[in-house]
């Protein structure tokens, strides 16, 4: 019995962190969702299709592309990681590539935000090399910029798990393969990739739910409509006080990243079965 009670002990402040963090929260938001001044009813959502079905579709459209990039990405920093042949070059990758994991995501909308203005620092770059002049620089603060931002700051995520999982492969296939003269493409897109399809999907859903709650990249880049979710809720919140269309729109965003979680595991349980 004593060891039991030190056991709850030591899992109770974990326990009560969950329940207050994200159970409770998670269960207000739900109920409020419903909650209507006529009582319980589909109202809010009602509004929400209204007014915010438009950046609905924007959101998943953005995080959907965003989440495709950081794939491709991802896939090319790990197989050359893997596959590449000069020593320098992959110890410099491995060490720059890494870098926006440690910046925060308000950090990383101010930086895009100075670095894609008009006058920003790529526009004066291409200006300087004589690629553009200045009459021909345009502004990447819009959705452009959005998913930027979110590919440089979700790519070194996922291309650490998926350089991982490709490190940890067997080298006999790969040098078999080399050796019959199949080029560095074709082993990456046929004997390496398929084999870590499986870390490269936990890294891309991971990089959508987190991308799906960012608010501080949105409000920063691109201030304009069709906004994101997450500039909905706070804007219905901050302005009108509108709690219930807020958790109506948490809600839908909910279910979004529950549908793609949901395909993940119904995929993998159908993988363990074959």
């Amino acid at each position: 019995m004593r060891e039991r009670l030190v056991g709850l002990g030591l899992v109770l402040p974990a326990l009560l962190t969950i329940l207050l963090l994200f159970v409770y929260p998670l269960t207000t938001s739900v109920t409020g969702a419903f909650e209507t001044e006529a009582g319980a009813g589909l109202g809010n959502f009602a509004k929400v299709w209204e007014l915010y079905a438009t950046d609905i579709l924007y959101t998943l459209a953005i995080v959907s592309l965003s989440t495709v990039l950081i794939a491709l990405f991802s896939i090319i920093i790990g197989g050359y990681l893997t596959l590449g042949e000069n020593p320098r070059a992959v110890a410099i990758l491995r060490w720059l590539y890494r870098w926006p994991l440690f910046i925060p995501f308000i950090v990383v909308g101010q930086i895009m935000r100075t670095f894609l203005a008009k006058n920003g620092l790529m526009n004066n770059l291409l200006v300087a090399a004589g690629l553009l002049t200045p009459l021909q620089t345009t502004s990447f603060l819009d959705w452009r910029g959005i998913v930027i931002a979110f590919v440089w700051k979700q790519t070194p995520f996922v291309a650490l798990l998926v350089a991982g999982a490709m490190a940890a492969l067997d080298r006999g296939t790969i040098e078999a393969a080399r050796n019959l003269g199949a080029s560095r493409l074709r082993i990456l897109v046929e004997i390496v990739v398929p084999q870590v399809r499986g870390t490269l999907l936990v890294g891309m859903i991971l990089s959508f739910v987190t991308m799906m709650s960012v608010l501080s990249v949105p409000l920063m880049i691109s201030a304009q409509t069709p906004t994101m979710i997450t500039a909905d809720m706070a804007f219905r919140i901050n302005a009108y006080g509108d709690y219930g269309v807020a958790d109506a729109l948490g809600l839908i965003s909910l279910a979004m990243t529950f549908a793609v979680a949901f395909a993940y595991l119904r995929q993998s349980v159908r993988e363990r079965s074959r």
